[in-house]
């Protein structure tokens, strides 16, 4: 039997493992592996709002154990470090519990197809100070650990009785996370005060966004960086563009020029590349975000029974534009390589990878939703806000609970989710 191993439970990772158990697992044609560090996965986009607080892991996550003994697939809980491809072996470094124990031993699993889902990180591009002072959002127990700090600053705040002390959050990069983390923020400010901090509110948070580039949401068309930068100052939201962080420090950032940006939080969210050990491996070709290189068919470029997907895979199209790390990316490369490891089996040929821009959406929490619909399917993008965005920002999370757990139990799932979101707390305080 055919052994198919995915590493990297994300949106791209996640999906594929059940598009392939409910084939090729179920019917005993292959069996599958998911390798993932973390018990759960949660949609990435939303990963700013668990920062924030507004949405709980135990209701919005999915345990893989769980979602693997009901999918035909396997789960093992691990870091890859080492890919031999020779042997076609991958290696799993020791597992140390909460107590430096070790839980689960060194492992080496053998596959035949190897699938690569393992996201991406962010970008510091070597600015110092940045890895010491700054939190980043690039997985869950990094959300969790800054939704952490934000509670003991929250309740600090608060407990002055100095009116005019605020908190202040500077956070690099004025990408979607960036921006959609500092419209959270406002919210969950206000939200406190309902929450035993009545002392507690917007007007006692200072937000700064600070963009090395000329606009916020530079991948974006102009006008959505117009509406989003207008909704961000009515929330008395600083949006500083064209500064550059020369270094970050305890006190704060330091720009270009030398200015000193306070801050009580700092989050780093600009650029994303490829975790750095693909580069350490030397067994493929890369690109300057450190992507790994494919062909049409998503395969690396140097080792065919090797499939690339999501953040990390480097794919440039016939224009000399790459894929952009986006949710949407990774769904249809999990489509297509799913389909041609199903052509496999039935001694079909591979199918080709075609990037297609359905748009972009930033949800700015309550306040607002703007964004570009149908990319390509039109000559021009549509741009949509207000609630008519909210709703298509809203369908994309849910098609990626129906690809997860299928049509019947997606829908209980958000129906569960819904009423949670009416009776729960609306703010998470541990």
């Amino acid at each position: 039997m055919q052994k198919i191993i995915v590493v990297g439970g994300g949106a791209g990772g996640l999906e594929l493992v059940t598009k392939l158990s409910k084939t090729l697992g179920k019917k005993k044609l292959a069996e599958v592996i998911l390798v993932d560090r973390s018990r759960t996965h949660v949609w990435k986009p939303l990963l700013h709002e668990v920062a924030a607080g507004v949405i709980d892991k135990n209701s919005d996550g999915v345990d893989y154990p769980i979602h693997a003994a009901s999918h035909h697939y396997g789960f093992q809980l691990g870091n890859m470090s080492h890919i031999d491809h020779t042997n076609k072996t991958i290696h799993l470094d020791p597992l140390p519990d909460d107590n430096g124990d070790v839980l689960l031993p060194a492992r080496t699993l053998e596959y035949d197809i190897l699938v690569l889902a393992i996201g991406s990180v962010s970008n510091d591009f070597g600015t110092p100070g940045v890895a010491e002072n700054c939190y980043l959002l690039d997985s869950l127990k990094q959300a969790e650990r800054f939704h952490k700090a934000l509670l003991n600053q929250l309740i600090k705040i608060n407990q002055l009785s100095d009116s005019d002390s605020s908190l202040k959050v500077a956070i690099v990069g004025g990408g979607a996370t960036g921006t959609e983390l500092a419209a959270q923020l406002h919210h969950v400010a206000n939200l406190a005060r309902s929450y035993g901090m009545p002392k507690m509110s917007a007007e006692r948070l200072q937000i700064s966004i600070i963009e090395a580039g000329p606009r916020i949401l530079p991948a974006l068309p102009e006008r959505i960086t117009n509406s989003a930068r207008a909704a961000l100052h009515k929330l008395g939201i600083k949006v500083l563009e064209n500064t550059r962080v020369a270094s970050a420090q305890k006190e704060g950032f330091i720009t270009s020029d030398t200015t000193l940006i306070e801050a009580d939080l700092m989050v780093w969210a600009a650029g994303v590349k490829a975790p750095d050990f693909i580069q350490e491996l030397n067994i493929f070709e890369t690109n300057r975000a450190q992507q790994i290189l494919v062909n049409k068919q998503l395969q690396s470029t140097l080792i065919d029974n090797i499939y690339v997907i999501g953040d990390c895979c480097g794919f440039q199209q016939e224009d000399g534009s790459w894929v952009p790390p986006r949710a949407q990316s990774a769904h249809q490369m999990a489509s297509l390589v799913a389909t041609n490891l199903i052509n496999i089996q039935k001694s079909k040929p591979l199918k080709s990878y075609q990037y297609k821009d359905y748009g972009s959406l930033v949800h700015l929490s309550k306040y607002s939703t703007v964004g570009s619909l149908m990319g390509s399917l039109s000559n021009s993008s549509m741009f949509v806000e207000g609630k008519l965005a909210r709703f298509v920002y809203i369908s994309l999370y849910n098609m990626h609970q129906f690809a997860v757990h299928g049509w019947f139990k997606g829908a209980l799932v958000l129906l569960s989710r819904k009423v949670s979101n009416i009776v729960g707390q609306k703010l998470k305080l541990h």
